[in-house]
């Protein structure tokens, strides 16, 4: 009987996280809501088990939709959503940089080396590789959105350039899936990681220096942070619109957003 797909398993325990409302803090820093949220784990999941061949290349290929499309899609609005130009940049660099330590790792030290990890026969590459796409990432990305965007789109890159690597030894019997099989499990626990990680650090900083950094951070801003009825204009008795739970979730969002590294 097959293993039941680890990246499976961590969307189920993720979903049941935001279900009883533990993980509302990174979803807000995700600009994520629980409904949004928990859509995209179900995409992921049916997704997963959906392949779309691709006709006409040198080596055969098809694309999942679940380890494929919908980290791509997901990266795209994060970047959209991101708060400025400098956010957007390091979530390309942590990509970039991610999919190049994961290249090197899988096809340079491992060259002719025992599977499962070659050099690291220590530790499976399931876990080798969401380990070091989630500590590259957040290190070059900094956000929670720039880690998760580096970790899922580094190791998505690194598995395309996995497939023209296929193609130039002329792999003409393999069956290659973007996305699919072991990849999949790496792309999802890549990012869970990333954020949980960046989550951490960025706690712990933040308790250690006493909360946001302030340092270049306008006064009103700052000011408005510490206080409830930041946003409202005068006469108005609801900030910003009606004032309700959402409305006022979007609020801290967007001053997150202007504070966060």
């Amino acid at each position: 009987m097959d293993r039941f797909p680890l990246g499976l398993i961590v969307l189920i325990v993720v979903s049941l996280l935001i279900f009883f409302g533990i993980a509302q803090r990174a979803l807000d820093r995700m600009r994520l809501s629980d409904k949004g949220a928990l859509a995209v784990i179900l995409a992921l999941i049916v997704g997963s088990f959906i392949n779309i061949p691709v006709p006409g290349t040198p080596v055969p290929l098809e694309i999942n939709v679940g380890g494929a499309l919908v980290p791509v899609g997901l990266a795209v609005y994060l970047l959209v959503k991101a708060g400025t130009g400098k956010e957007v940049s390091r979530a390309l660099i942590a990509s970039a940089l991610t999919a190049a330590v994961i290249w090197f790792i899988g096809s340079r030290l491992m060259t002719g080396l025992p599977e499962p990890a070659g050099r690291f026969g220590f530790l499976d590459t399931l876990y080798l590789f969401p380990i070091v796409a989630a500590v590259i990432a957040y290190i070059a990305g900094r956000s929670r959105r720039s880690a998760f965007i580096g970790a899922t789109l580094g190791v998505l890159m690194a598995d395309i350039a996995n497939y023209f690597y296929l193609v130039r030894n002329n792999a003409t019997n393999a069956l290659k899936s973007i996305g699919g099989a072991g990849a999949f499990d790496s792309i999802v626990i890549s990012g869970i990681l990333a954020i949980l990680l960046a989550d951490l650090i960025g706690e712990t900083r933040e308790r250690l220096q006493g909360g946001p950094t302030s340092e270049g951070k306008p006064d009103a801003l700052l000011a408005g942070l510490r206080k409830p009825q930041f946003g409202r204009k005068k006469g108005d008795d609801n900030p910003r619109g009606d004032g309700d739970k959402e409305s006022r979730r979007e609020l801290a969002r967007e001053e997150v957003d202007r504070l966060e590294d």
